[in-house]
């Protein structure tokens, strides 16, 4: 089922996730439920704050749904050593249309729960150490455009206010 994402200013989106403690049937098909959101919004990440669930789950797939190996589901994660630096463009599906360079740690581990609740550590580098950034941040209540210049976030925000005056954010 495609759930609905939010948008900033949404409050959830900016409030710390609570971690899951039951990892049942019911668990796995909101993480099914993720999956398919990420999908038909051609996302890459998705957080359950961005679906308006304030948990600690995220799932990533940097295939797109082109290579089911490549499907994450992150569980009570948590960034447990950062390497290095990295600038690169970022885009959020809270935040359609909105693109923006952000720096982020070129390598990261994490330490997380899989569906079933088995702890694991995994290595990212580039493209899925920023998606880990990213999506962590997100059951932060920390949102990418926090991670920009106080200019750049302004600009933005300015843009998000003028569309909501439109109807069209």
């Amino acid at each position: 089922m495609v759930l609905k994402v939010v948008k900033y200013p949404e409050p959830v989106l900016q409030q710390p996730g609570e971690p899951v403690t039951e990892f049942d049937d019911e668990l796995r098909k909101f993480v099914a439920d993720m999956f398919e959101t990420m999908y038909a919004a051609k996302g890459i990440g998705l957080a359950a704050p961005q679906v308006a669930v304030s948990k600690r789950i995220t799932v990533i797939d940097l295939s797109g749904g082109k290579d089911p190996a490549e499907k994450l589901v992150l569980i009570n994660p948590e960034i447990i050593a950062r390497e290095g630096k990295q600038y690169e463009e970022e885009g959020c599906l809270s935040f359609p249309d909105i693109h923006e360079k952000v720096q982020r740690a070129a390598k990261v581990t994490v330490r997380a729960q899989d569906e079933y609740g088995k702890w694991f550590e995994m290595d990212g580098e580039e493209l899925l150490s920023r998606a880990f950034q990213h999506e962590i941040d997100h059951l932060d209540g920390v949102l990418f455009i926090f991670r920009m210049s106080a200019l750049k976030r302004d600009m933005i925000l300015r843009r998000i206010r003028k569309a909501q005056r439109e109807g069209t954010w």
